[in-house]
């Protein structure tokens, strides 16, 4: 008998802080930074790990959306879509 794989979506809202990528959400509980996006990556998969309420073998669908308070107002206008990634990692 095939054992179904759990999958599971994240979203998390994603932003530069002037030095690095840095990736939150709430549920579940994610305040990841990577210098670059593999950096980043790799942080929350790590976090989504070592959480422990989601069992080894889930498939996690993470979509970061780049959060447009992070800009400038005047820059906003100019920038109505900016970027978002979506990732898909096995934890």
């Amino acid at each position: 008998m095939a054992t179904r794989e759990e999958v599971v979506e994240i979203d998390l809202a994603l932003h530069h802080d002037g030095d690095c990528w840095v990736a939150q959400g709430e549920t579940p509980a994610v305040s990841a930074r990577g210098e670059t996006f593999e950096a980043l990556d790799a942080a929350v998969l790590q976090q989504l790990r070592g959480h422990g309420s989601l069992p080894a073998g889930t498939e996690a669908r993470v979509a970061m959306r780049f959060d447009f308070d992070t800009l400038p107002v005047r820059l906003r206008q100019y920038h109505t879509h900016y970027f978002n990634r979506r990732i898909v990692m096995t934890l």
